[in-house]
């Protein structure tokens, strides 16, 4: 009987000690940089094939914003387009609108979103009320010195 121990003994395997293994370090990419409320803008007007986008530096002119980007549409239906592409896809980029105007109708919307406002228009209503003159930096007559 003492060889049947003998050989059930040697079966039995030695119980390894466990070890923590070591921990892998994992490259932790950064989170990609959000876009700025320019670039979405811009990509969602050329994204709907909006025309004569024009972008004017209005900081010095007034306090209600920063900038401003006029655009047009060929269509009441793609004023509108453009207008809700903008819209979406500056609430994709974590950009809330503060405020829509002008959708129902299509002719002239307007989109507040914080330091630019986006004008998305029909070319006849933009020629008519030509806001890039009456913004115009340029153009703006100071009030200067007596004289």
């Amino acid at each position: 009987m003492s060889s049947k121990k003998k050989t059930v003994a040697a079966k039995k395997r030695p119980v390894k000690k466990r070890t923590a293994s070591p921990r892998r370090r994992v490259a932790v990419k950064p989170a990609p940089a959000r876009p700025t409320i320019d670039a979405v803008i811009r990509d969602a007007l050329v994204d709907m094939k909006a025309q004569s986008i024009t972008e004017l530096d209005v900081r010095g002119v007034t306090d209600i914003a920063d900038r401003m980007v006029i655009a047009s549409g060929n269509s009441d239906r793609h004023v509108r387009s453009i207008a809700e592409r903008v819209v979406q896809k500056a609430k994709e980029a974590g950009f809330r609108p503060h405020g829509v105007e002008g959708l129902r109708d299509g002719e002239w919307v307007l989109i507040d979103l914080d330091d630019t406002i986006v004008h998305v228009m029909l070319p006849r209503v933009r020629e008519f009320y030509g806001l890039e003159k009456l913004w115009d930096i340029k153009s703006v007559k100071r009030p200067g010195g007596h004289g």
